[in-house]
């Protein structure tokens, strides 16, 4: 029955695989600072299941963090961009609220041990979706062309990630926060007056 076995430990590894990354994401997003010992625990294995699937803790943050990535990026896909592109965006910044949250800690782990390319790679697909947003938003005549479009999505990106930093330290309720981005990006994008 060499057959059976081979699926089930396949199955079984793929099961002990997502724990593992459900406890990487959960406990680098409350300490990016969490070692294997503790991620383990949280996983509910020992270090030597975690080690056989991760080889480093630099392997395990990569993986949290595109596993992530991935979940937010079903979430993402399934947010209506049609129509004006400043109501489109604030639905995305308060659809993508939650996600910032969690993966700025992951980002903080990963920013310790990972190359910086790497990061760049990991988060190409959300940047290119909001700097498609805002070119849309350019043409449209209700965001400023007068800077950059690199600068712009980036200013997105560092208004998020602050903002998921200072929620984090000071206890502000999502929805508050995502209000309070959602009204800093809009100005942030909106042309200057007589540009």
């Amino acid at each position: 029955m060499p057959t059976a076995a081979g699926p089930r430990r396949r199955a079984d590894a793929e099961r002990s695989i997502a724990r593992i990354l459900s406890a990487a994401r959960d406990s680098l997003s409350r300490d990016p600072n969490a070692n294997i010992d503790e991620i383990a625990k949280a996983a509910g294995v020992g270090r030597m299941t975690l080690y056989g699937h991760f080889r480093t803790r630099a392997e395990l943050i990569e993986a949290a963090l595109a596993d992530a990535l991935d979940a937010g990026e079903k979430v993402l896909s399934a947010v209506d961009l049609t129509g004006d592109a400043r109501e489109a965006l604030t639905r995305l910044l308060t659809s993508s609220w939650s996600l910032v949250a969690e993966s700025t800690a992951l980002l903080t782990a990963a920013q310790g041990v990972l190359p910086a390319e790497d990061i760049r790679r990991l988060h190409a697909e959300p940047a290119e979706r909001v700097e498609q947003l805002i070119r849309r938003g350019q043409d449209e005549g209700v965001f400023r062309t007068d800077l950059p479009i690199t600068w712009l999505v980036n200013v997105v990106h560092y208004v998020l990630q602050g903002a998921a930093q200072d929620s984090r330290a000071h206890g502000v309720e999502e929805e508050e926060a995502a209000r309070i981005v959602t009204a800093t990006v809009q100005s942030i994008l909106t042309p200057p007056c007589g540009g």
